[in-house]
This record gives C-alpha cells, sequence and structure tokens, in this order.
C-alpha cells in the first residue's frame, strides 16, 4: 500500500473539512469523533486496523507497518469500555513521524495529546486499560463512526471532523474544494464589510445550500 502522493497531500493541506464533505454529497466523513489535542489539523495515509472492541494487540502490531506521514484508523465498533491507546502509543508514534490518530473507541492521558498537540480524533474518554488478546485484522476496510476507510485513503481532519476519500478522486475534487473556498472567503468578506453577497453556502457539485 503506497503512501499518497506529497503533491496530493500537499494540495489538501489546508482544506477545510467541512467543504471537502459539502464537495462528496455531504455523505462521506465521521459524526461523533472529536478531536482530543487542540486545533492541529490532520493529514496523511491510512493505515487501517480492526479490532475487538477494547482490545488493542492488533494496534500494536500495526506498529510494524507504520512509516512517517501515516494516520492510524482503528475500527474499535464505538465501544467507551477500556482505551484502545494513551501517552505511550502516541509517543511511539511521534517517533515514527505518524500523522495522527482516528479511533472510532475510547482514549486515555488526554492531557499528554493536548500538550502534545499529536492530533487523535476519537470517540470518547475512558481510564480503563484495553486488553491484549485479539483478534483482529489490518489493513482491510473498516468502518469508523459510519465512515467506510479503505487503507491507503487521504484521511483529513479538522476542527470540525473527520473525512477521508481515495486518491484517485482527488484531481477533481480539488478544483471543486477550491472554488467553493474562494467563494466562501468572498462571502466572508461581503460580511464583515456589510455588503449583501449573493453566495447561498452551495456545494460545487451539487448546489445544496449550506
Amino acid at each position: 500500500m503506497p503512501s499518497v502522493p506529497d503533491e496530493v497531500l500537499d494540495s489538501f493541506r489546508e482544506a477545510q473539512v467541512a467543504i471537502v464533505s459539502d464537495n462528496m454529497n455531504r455523505l462521506h466523513g465521521t459524526r461523533s469523533l472529536r478531536p482530543f489535542h487542540g486545533s492541529a489539523r490532520l493529514i496523511g495515509t491510512a493505515v487501517t486496523v480492526k479490532t475487538r472492541p477494547g482490545d488493542n494487540l492488533m494496534i500494536h502490531k500495526a506498529y510494524a507497518a507504520l512509516r512517517p506521514g501515516d494516520v492510524l484508523v482503528v475500527d474499535g465498533g464505538g465501544d467507551l469500555n477500556q482505551a484502545l491507546v494513551g501517552e505511550i502509543m502516541m509517543r511511539r508514534a511521534q517517533a515514527i513521524g505518524v500523522a495522527g490518530f482516528v479511533i472510532d473507541g475510547a482514549i486515555r492521558d488526554v492531557a499528554a495529546f493536548v500538550e502534545s498537540g499529536f492530533p487523535c480524533f476519537a470517540r470518547g474518554v475512558t481510564h480503563r486499560g484495553p486488553y491484549k488478546s485479539g483478534p483482529g485484522e489490518i489493513n482491510v476496510p473498516v468502518s469508523i463512526d459510519g465512515l467506510v476507510v479503505m487503507p491507503g485513503d487521504l484521511v483529513l481532519g479538522d476542527e470540525d471532523g473527520v473525512v477521508t476519500f481515495d486518491r484517485t478522486v482527488a484531481a477533481d475534487l480539488l478544483p471543486l474544494v477550491a472554488a467553493q473556498q474562494a467563494r466562501e472567503a468572498e462571502a466572508l468578506k461581503a460580511a464583515r464589510e456589510g455588503r449583501s453577497s449573493s453566495y447561498m453556502g452551495l456545494a460545487a457539485d451539487k448546489g445544496q445550500p449550506t
């Protein structure tokens, strides 16, 4: 599974998750996951893990596959009874150069994530630690908070949530995102200056108002 090319990542590095979602029929992206690290943006290549709820054995095994710029995406079934990652696993990921975590489950050691600014989106928090029995799978399709993520997808996260997409759609998606960002920038400028604007929050692909 090759990494998403740097030029593709760079083209989306400043893209807003909400605008990307607008231009993907408003059906793609997480709903309940939230950032636990502050405001740092997340972008990278998905390395996926599917694990039994409350068990992080396969997450540990996945570290052998992680590369700089990867995003560890974990399908923990949304379970909040045991934390799947904490500060030690975060520090290990930082040392590798991992871009961040997306965890459909719980985390712990939240203060360490806040202090480090290491991007981590998760469903919730608990102090209770994980089991390490398995089973699980690495680099398989996973469901994250209703979002299907494939190994190698581009992962993008900001304060509004997380969206992912196949790198092969990037060339078509980018001009739509850029055009909407330009329209919104002009509408915001008009609002600050007390001018009216014809902008209605229309997504470039479907013309749906925000």
